[in-house]
């Protein structure tokens, strides 16, 4: 893509926001990279579904108790410190786990600690980089673009990284996982630098952090289009995301292959999702995203059905291919409409529930699947989490002409639509 081409996209226009997506889309991919190589490690030393569940749990647990605690800090304080703060720590702990990795001292706990400690960081961080988006397009007009990009590089980093990951496994190994993603946090600290960032003005809010938590659910939770969606986000992630840390099963017991099928699996799902992820990116407007979001779980749980019944490779490719794409219209269709219509003082408390429904319900859904796949076989969960997405969608396409009338003010209120062109 040559510099004309990028300017045209509405987003890329502005050069905080070109910054900020060239050093987190490098980093969010090492990130990703990483979390499927702890998956094969885990595995490796272990042979346990059930240790893949535990793992998985404690990296994420900390999104589900901590999210809403830190979208209060990001509502007070600089999101853009915030930011190059936990980038920094998270760096640390990646280069930690190369360093034992190369030592060769490594073992399940600290895989477990080092886990747990990256989720702490998560918890501050995504609310916080959600939120930072708004500040970096210098055109009011251009938020929609840079919010649906960047729901696009967060998510479909999540399913590319682990496709880069499974290849360098059975190229180089696992630690060499962890050394690059230790050294790609240097571009977005250095992106973070070098942006121009107006100086924070701190926003007075009344209460105590536990009352401003409380008013976020309030706010959240009281407006049925809101609360649909998260509650949606949460079924998702609950059941349809259990496939990250059962694939290495699929990949060396059901398909008989080992870390490259296991890396083609993932660049199946990447591919996917980078479909989704273009698609999204080139919409001009947020309407008809409400469609989107509803038809998603039902394309991510046919896919799961489809892989989890097939024993063969290219057939499995082929159905990785709609879990992809339906993983990311589902998530980043959501975070896109979320972050159009909040309120400025409150978006940092409902990005934070946002990551509370995603990232805070993960772990639950990965101690959900690895116990359920110890006892009944990872395919039988796989088929159970499909059929679970496709009765949310089906739930979902039910409310959706009654929050379509509950949006239409807010939409005319920002001038999304007028009164003559109401279609959601």
């Amino acid at each position: 893509m040559n510099k004309k081409t990028w300017l045209q996209i509405p987003a890329f226009r502005s050069r905080n926001y070109r910054l900020f997506f060239a050093g987190q889309g490098i980093s969010l991919i090492g990130t990703w990279m990483t979390q499927l190589a702890t998956v094969w490690l885990v595995y490796s030393l272990t042979n346990s579904p059930l240790m893949l569940g535990v793992v998985g749990f404690t990296s994420q647990i900390p999104s589900f108790f901590l999210a809403p605690f830190g979208g209060v800090f990001v509502d007070r304080f600089s999101r853009y410190r915030t930011l190059i703060g936990t980038q920094v720590l998270a760096m640390f702990q990646s280069l930690t786990l190369a360093a034992l990795m190369f030592t060769g001292v490594i073992q399940i706990w600290h895989i477990i600690a080092l886990s747990l400690l990256q989720g702490m960081i998560n918890a501050l961080d995504a609310p916080a980089r959600q939120a930072f988006v708004p500040e970096l397009v210098q055109r009011r007009e251009d938020l929609a673009n840079a919010i649906a990009i960047n729901s696009t590089m967060i998510n479909g980093a999540r399913l590319i990284g682990p496709a880069i990951g499974g290849l360098l496994i059975s190229w180089v190994g696992v630690k060499y996982c962890f050394l690059i993603d230790g050294l790609s946090y240097i571009a977005v600290i250095a992106s973070l630098l070098a942006m121009k960032v107006k100086p924070w003005t701190v926003t007075k809010i009344d209460g105590n952090p536990l009352q401003q938590v409380k008013e976020g659910f309030i706010y959240a939770f009281s407006f049925p289009p809101i609360r649909a969606i998260l509650l949606l986000s949460t079924l998702v992630s609950l059941m349809g995301l259990q496939n990250t840390i059962l694939v290495p099963i699929f990949a060396e017991t059901i398909l008989k292959g080992g870390a490259e099928s296991l890396g083609f699996i993932m660049a199946a799902s990447g591919l996917g999702a980078l479909s989704g992820g273009i698609y999204l990116a080139s919409k001009k407007t947020i309407l008809g995203i409400g469609k989107l979001i509803a038809i998603a779980p039902a394309i991510l749980g046919f896919g799961l059905i489809a892989f989890a019944i097939s024993r063969y490779l290219p057939l499995s490719l082929f159905t990785m291919l709609f879990v992809g794409l339906g993983t990311i219209l589902q998530i980043a269709a959501s975070n896109t409409f979320l972050q159009t219509i909040v309120e400025e003082d409150k978006r940092g408390r409902l990005m934070s529930l946002y990551t509370m429904s995603f990232l805070g319900m993960i772990p639950v859904g990965n101690l959900l699947g690895g116990a359920l796949a110890n006892r009944i076989g990872a395919p039988n969960t796989l088929i159970i989490d499909g059929i679970a997405c496709i009765i949310g969608s089906i739930l979902f396409q039910r409310e959706l002409p009654k929050l379509r009338k509950l949006i239409m003010p807010i939409y005319e209120q920002k001038g999304i639509v007028t009164v003559e062109n109401q279609s959601a």
